[in-house]
């Protein structure tokens, strides 16, 4: 994302930034960037119908600038488009104002945003991030198993699913070599698909993941494939493939791979996989019943307000769906957590809610605190957090003695 021009005040937030879109990534960061109730203007195509004096009527395509009042945003990450309807806010010629319309963001062209109450810190971190060059795509993962291949693009906030093979291959027989025939064919269909997604003038790393020896087949293909074709590209390659096992071939089973010393020790400097391990290391804090691992709105906030989430040692973890919440008394009270955690000189977390980790923080509710020192009956002592904020959170600390409607450990919980 590139800042064509920028106009906020320091002291209250006001003014706006004018933003350029250059890759798909850039979408995502448009999706967080933009909430309901900001005013988004962009460039637009409006079908007019014009009627003459004869009442003859014609219908007429023009491309005029709209501001709207952000209602509701539409983000597909595979396609990268991001639909933000709301009703119009200046007037136009072409168009009432009022009236409902959808602005499309496009790569290469101009949006400006303007904060409905001003630039908080979490909007101003994003914005920074968002144009932030050295954040680019991380990581090309294949999880696969004999017949299917799920090629994934994982990137410091989004896991995307590009493309899936699947193939349907026949039974071992004895004395035929026709599942054998098939299985290679397999191969070079994931791999011609592969190459067709992937840059090898600058490859990123790749991971292979699979139960069994698939992955470590299919490496090796790729080996004899480079050593006895013409593509001297595809050589670049090789150093930069690592093989790690997977419980199945199915996409939800990248979030185990993520977590795996052989991955982590390869990607230990990507934002992903530190997120990877925080979140790691907060499950087997309350395996063990560790009453410095908490969870849920107010328990963390009654942390946070205590000065438990702060230095030495004190992190927040936060999901960053919660920023996106139709009401602005929600996203401020969680804009103030944060600074509140900052200002005691504590970690903060961000997580996306697109990313494997983030998937894993939501099935919390969004929100958890690793504390500096061990506080008792924190969900006791704050009670029950009402339902209006928290669509499908849950509260509490992991207790060892399973208390009804928490769950008992990391597998009865959704990771994703």
């Amino acid at each position: 994302m590139r800042l064509i021009k920028q106009s906020i005040e320091k002291k209250d937030g006001s003014g706006s930034a004018t933003l350029l879109p250059e890759e798909p990534e850039d979408m995502w960061h448009a999706y967080n960037l933009i909430r309901p109730t900001d005013l988004l203007r962009a460039s637009a195509v409006r079908k007019i119908i014009n009627e003459s004096a004869s009442g003859a009527r014609s219908n007429e395509r023009v491309h005029t600038t709209l501001t709207i009042r952000v209602t509701k945003l539409d983000f597909d990450p595979q396609a990268a488009q991001l639909h933000v309807s709301g009703r119009v806010a200046e007037e136009n010629k072409h168009v009432k104002l009022g009236s409902y319309h959808t602005l499309d963001l496009e790569l290469q062209r101009n949006f400006t945003l303007e904060k409905a109450d001003g630039w908080d810190t979490i909007a101003l971190d994003t914005l920074k991030e968002s144009i932030n060059q050295d954040a680019k795509a991380q990581l090309w993962a294949v999880v696969m198993q004999e017949g299917l291949a799920n090629i994934c693009l994982i990137t410091d906030h989004q896991t995307i699913l590009r493309q899936r093979v699947e193939v349907n291959l026949p039974k071992k027989r004895a004395g035929s070599s026709d599942h054998d025939k098939a299985v290679q064919k397999f191969y070079q269909s994931t791999f011609d698909t592969l190459l067709r997604q992937i840059d090898l003038v600058d490859p990123k790393p790749l991971l292979l993941a699979s139960p069994g020896f698939t992955a470590s087949s299919f490496q090796q293909f790729i080996k004899n494939t480079a050593a006895n074709g013409t593509n001297k590209q595809l050589q670049g390659l090789i150093p930069k493939i690592t093989v790690a096992h997977s419980a199945s071939g199915h996409l939800h089973s990248l979030a185990e791979v993520l977590a795996s010393p052989a991955v982590t020790s390869k990607l230990s400097d990507t934002k992903f996989a530190r997120e990877t391990q925080l979140m790691d290391r907060f499950f087997e804090m309350m395996r063990k019943d560790d009453l410095r691992a908490w969870y849920g709105p107010r328990e963390v906030e009654a942390a946070v307000e205590r000065g438990a989430v702060g230095k030495g040692g004190g992190v927040l973890l936060i999901s960053n769906s919660l920023f996106r919440s139709q009401e602005i008394a929600t996203r401020k009270r969680w804009v103030k957590l944060v600074d509140e955690v900052k200002d005691q000189g504590g970690e903060v977390r961000v997580f996306s809610s697109m990313h494997e980790s983030g998937k894993r923080l939501e099935g919390l509710g969004g929100i958890a605190a690793i504390l500096t020192y061990p506080i008792e009956d924190l969900d006791e002592e704050v009670g029950e957090e009402p339902e209006e904020p928290m669509e499908d959170g849950v509260n509490g600390h992991m207790d060892g003695n399973g208390i009804e409607g928490r769950p008992e450990s990391n597998e009865d919980i959704d990771l994703l």
